[in-house]
């Protein structure tokens, strides 16, 4: 049971395993692009791919649903960014229970952005939970759990594509040890929990007032999407300027101030300079590139 481009290592990890999987499901097709045509999910494609029963309900509360799921008499359930809630019905519909990849380490994170939460707060190490689920949200019993740094430099992104493959490592040897017997889970620590609720457009604003390591980590944990952003003039009209990489710099100034020709910008204290930008309906681009098209000179205060 999953969706985005993060699900899709645990189901051919599984399948490489030799598991039968009776059924995949994932969120319904929706319409993107621009000529807003019905898009499968990544999930999806890659179960068709693979020859792979596929439902898409748009939520699992009907009875129907529900006795479906049932009817499949599976051992045991998958859930990997499955965006929809499960309800009793589900969670009890399998032999051995349900288990999820969560991309953190519980209880720290819990919620829909562990990823993009643990960037944004600056956080040096995450990781990858498989949990038994409940019917709280990311509170049920943890399984297995494996540890990664966070280094200085690295993007949401970057993070993204490292704990994916680690969760369908780790997934794969959470049902070997279920079916081996083996497999001990042990309730989290509820007061100890933080939350990283759904990333929220208005926090996606660039806040220049905030210290320089606050405003690298905020661009750090949008990038590549989101993305953070900020705004300048452009041929009399204001255009989005999405940042994708920035450095911390050396510079003090009035916060929002462009120190130099090199794309440092003042903050609360400190600066970071910029170093991988994306215009409005282009492709990502140099500081230098974005610099020769922009009218920007140093002194200039951006919004």
């Amino acid at each position: 049971m999953g969706t985005p481009d993060f699900a899709v290592p645990a189901l051919q990890a599984l399948l490489k395993a030799g598991h039968d999987i009776v059924a995949v499901y994932s969120q319904p097709p929706r319409a993107a692009g621009r000529g807003m045509a019905l898009r499968k999910s990544p999930v999806h494609k890659s179960a068709d791919a693979a020859g792979l029963t596929v439902l898409t309900p748009e939520k699992l509360n009907a009875q129907d649903d529900q006795a479906h799921f049932a009817a499949f008499e599976a051992d045991a359930a998958v859930v990997v960014a499955y965006g929809i809630m499960l309800p009793k019905a589900v969670l009890e519909g399998t032999k051995a229970g349900v288990f999820n990849i969560h991309a953190s380490l519980l209880p720290r994170w819990r919620g829909a952005a562990p990823i993009n939460r643990a960037i944004m707060m600056g956080d040096t190490e995450t990781g990858i939970a498989i949990m038994r689920v409940t019917e709280g949200l990311d509170a049920g019993p943890v399984c297995l759990v494996e540890k990664v740094k966070i280094t200085p430099e690295m993007t949401a992104g970057e993070l993204h594509d490292r704990l994916a493959p680690l969760g369908a490592e780790l997934m794969v040897k959470a049902l070997a040890a279920l079916e081996g017997g083996t497999l001990h889970c042990h309730a989290q620590h509820d007061e100890a929990a933080t939350y990283a609720p759904k990333l929220d457009n208005k926090e996606t604003r660039i806040n220049w007032r905030l210290l320089a390591r606050d405003v690298h980590d905020r661009i750090r944990g949008l990038s590549p999407f989101p993305g953070a952003w900020f705004e300048i003039e452009a041929k009399d009209k204001r255009e989005r300027v999405k940042v994708l990489r920035a450095a911390m710099a050396e510079g003090e100034g009035a916060p929002g101030t462009l120190l130099d020709d090199r794309l440092t910008i003042a903050c609360g204290e400190g600066a970071v300079r910029l170093t991988e930008i994306q215009r409005a309906g282009k492709k990502p681009m140099s500081a230098d590139a974005f610099l020769n098209g922009a009218t920007l000179q140093p002194g200039t205060v951006l919004d």
